[in-house]
């Protein structure tokens, strides 16, 4: 049995062609992701296809739940606005007052959706900017890369 690592819901385990997907997983576009929060725990058997699954720790809070409310630290002026929808990763439990540390520091984590001053859905242009359609204004964002396994269809 490999070591086990934490995982969050909607994170991508591995492909379908490494391992069978177990409890706690769901496939989708030929990958295995994570429907739960826990550690992820890869069995192979007397040489058949290793299963991956993701098991909860009853004995700790591995992550908050939902409804949770949590402190986040973020460059607020060259990151993100109030009203973003962004995608981060909690990489700290934080201290014994219970605060959460998240990071948008991969290229797959940041501004997801973004709404200028004149109300309009801004559009990425780079990594940091995104752009009014009706004003053309700049502003600074640290833009997710949405990959496109993530996307609707």
């Amino acid at each position: 049995m490999a070591p086990a690592r934490c995982c969050v819901p909607g994170e991508r385990l591995c492909s379908l062609e490494d391992c069978a997907p177990g409890y706690g997983t769901y496939c989708k576009h030929g990958y295995i992701f994570s429907s739960l929060s826990g550690y992820v725990v890869k069995k192979s058997d007397n040489g058949l296809m290793p299963v991956i699954s993701v098991v909860r720790d009853t004995g700790s809070n591995l992550l908050p739940d939902v409804g949770s409310i949590v402190t986040c630290k973020v460059e607020v002026y060259k990151s993100v606005r109030p009203g973003d929808i962004v995608v981060a990763k909690v990489i700290s439990l934080g201290d014994a007052q219970s605060n959460y540390l998240l990071t948008t520091a991969e290229n797959e984590l940041g501004v997801v959706v973004a709404h200028s001053e004149a109300g309009a859905t801004m559009v990425p242009i780079s990594w940091c900017e995104m752009q009014c359609p009706k004003t053309h204004m700049k502003e600074p964002r640290k833009v997710a890369r949405v990959q496109p396994e993530f996307l609707q269809t």
